[in-house]
């Protein structure tokens, strides 16, 4: 069987060169990890439209498209474009191929919406829906809609990891070894997604670890939403990893940081930079939002942790929660400077469908509409409070210019006690935000992939033996805003 599987981009409108840095900095593994569920003589064709072009000229037997908010009119398009293919090719009459599926964030959220674009629809993770379907389609009788039911990844397959064109990102060791997060803010997709069942479960330890033994190279991307939330798993994942010979970033809350020991554990294992969601200074905001791990934590007692282990941080921050006022971007910015965060990343708030938010904001005619395309974290799309919708957004694009300033990328870099370590920040927050293009064009031109041995051989003379892990500069890529 032919199986087509697709990850679109925002529009069709740019070549895959010309598309941001942040689509090829590693690649997303719904869609292989679903493959690895297919048989063996199955002839799978996997596309992430962001960093290649997209050939729909094809004419497979099964169309996967995986879609989130921002590329849903783009996931439709092509939806429509396979089952116009299919309809034509039969005359009108009965369906036959190519069958088109869909899943995802935005499909759990607005299955209805969906649905009018698909054959078949999967709601929730895919873990036990996609092989039921599959047997249903191989015996001609598919359903339209697969709700997941089993929350479980421990006997997960391995990821089709061959089908991954590893030389179009910068980091291709993207892995996941949970899903979801045991907490619930109210702007976060992820409870429209694991929606009757559980929110947080892992994988088991032994098979994580296998997993990344079978990654070649040293650089780990850890993707899950909170690599520190289950703390017997993560305890014994670190604690495996020791000795591999890793470096990876990965995220986590406040709280986890602050708790037991874990972090210098994770440190020990090779964690070299770590994705926090700080969102707000405001306990106003925290409890607006629902954000409960983060009341009454010690933001700055968790930096200095963070830098005493020469983990570099990449802060998370929103604005237009209704307590911000028109200063809240200066103090944003300023209090990451003066903590010496090495990268940031802001959001204007955004309220996804399905989340507690939408449905407050929807409840008091706060959408101001439904343009997907629009709610990329960058652009205004409900009334605000506090300040005018265009005081946000050009709050928000000031606070990029200011944080990445030369001046502010120096004083934060002061900001470290260690010499190392303000060399360190000054070469990471500046050598990457401020080359962007650079960085951009090498990857794209996979220039970037011949470097790498010369990057390593590097690495292996600053990396002694014996040092601890934030004795030296342990990888050559920055926290990645």
């Amino acid at each position: 069987m032919k199986i087509k599987m697709i990850l679109p981009a925002l529009t069709e409108a740019k070549s895959p060169f010309w598309r941001p840095i942040k689509y090829s900095l590693f690649p997303p593994l719904g869609l292989a990890t679903l493959a690895a569920y297919c048989s063996p003589d199955d002839e799978i064709d996997l596309q992430d439209e962001h960093v290649e072009e997209l050939h729909t000229d094809d004419e497979p037997d099964l169309v996967i498209i995986q879609v989130y908010i921002t590329n849903a009119y783009r996931a439709y398009a092509l939806a429509d474009h396979y089952r116009q293919k299919r309809d034509l090719s039969a005359g009108g009459r009965a369906p036959g191929r190519p069958y088109v599926c869909l899943g995802g964030l935005h499909v759990s959220s607005l299955p209805e919406e969906a649905m009018a674009h698909a054959d078949s629809i999967f709601i929730g993770p895919g873990e036990d829906t996609f092989p039921q379907f599959l047997k249903n389609f191989r015996n001609g009788c598919p359903k339209k809609i697969y709700r997941n039911n089993h929350r479980d990844i421990e006997g997960i397959p391995p990821i089709r990891r061959d089908l991954i064109k590893r030389s179009r990102y910068l980091v291709p060791n993207s892995i996941v070894v949970s899903r979801g997060c045991p907490h619930h803010c109210d702007f976060c997709y992820k409870d429209a997604f694991f929606e009757g069942g559980r929110s947080f479960y892992t994988q088991k330890v032994d098979a994580a670890l296998a997993e990344i033994d079978r990654l070649p190279g040293r650089h780990l991307y850890f993707l899950d939403d909170h690599l520190l939330g289950h703390q017997r798993f993560a305890t014994g994942l670190f604690e495996g990893m020791k000795g591999m010979n890793r470096v990876f970033q990965g995220a986590s809350t406040i709280d986890a940081i602050l708790r037991s020991n874990l972090i210098e554990r994770a440190a020990e294992a090779g964690m070299r930079s770590v994705f926090v969601g700080f969102e707000t200074l405001s306990h106003t905001n925290l409890v607006q939002s629902n954000k409960r791990q983060n009341i009454g934590q010690d933001y700055e007692r968790a930096i200095q942790r963070l830098h005493s282990l020469g983990i570099m941080i990449n802060g998370s921050f929103v604005f237009g929660l209704d307590d911000d006022d028109p200063d809240v971007f200066r103090r944003t910015v300023d209090w990451a400077v003066k903590n010496a965060l090495t990268t940031c990343t802001f959001h204007i708030l955004t309220p996804y469908p399905g989340t507690r938010l939408f449905l407050d904001m929807e409840a008091q005619g706060r959408i101001l509409h439904k343009n997907w395309d629009q709610y990329d974290t960058r652009q205004v799309v409900y009334r605000t409070v506090g300040l005018s919708a265009d005081e946000l957004k050009r709050g928000y694009d000031w606070a990029y210019r200011s944080f990445y300033s030369w001046k502010n990328i120096l004083r934060a870099s002061l900001g470290h006690d260690a010499i190392r370590h303000q060399i360190k920040h000054f070469a990471y927050a500046g050598g990457w935000k401020k080359f962007e293009p650079l960085w951009n064009f090498l990857i794209k031109s996979e220039g970037l992939n011949k470097m790498l041995p010369l990057l390593e051989a590097i690495l292996s003379k600053v990396n002694k033996p014996g040092k601890r892990p934030q004795d030296g500069m342990l990888s050559p890529f920055p926290a990645i805003a």
